[in-house]
């Protein structure tokens, strides 16, 4: 009776081991892909912030000179 018992214990098992395989054998192949993906967003984010930066610098360039503008226009 113990070996009846043992068998259909490992039958249950053994669905789960291979689900569990497969599993681990799928995030085993997503976690370079996610890498990638990260490092795409950082990339993105980055080009972005620098993007940001430019046009933060640009928009006082040009409002430091359209305040000056009309100062030298007074002075003429």
């Amino acid at each position: 009776m113990a070996d009846k018992s043992s068998n259909s214990d490992r039958f249950a098992r053994e669905p789960q081991r291979r689900i569990a395989a497969a599993t681990a054998i799928g995030m085993n192949a997503l976690n370079p892909i996610m890498r990638f993906q990260v490092s795409m967003l950082r990339m993105w984010a980055d080009s972005i912030e620098r993007f940001a930066g430019n046009y933060k610098k640009e928009l006082e360039e040009t409002a430091t000179a359209v305040e000056e503008q009309p100062d030298k226009e007074r002075a003429a």
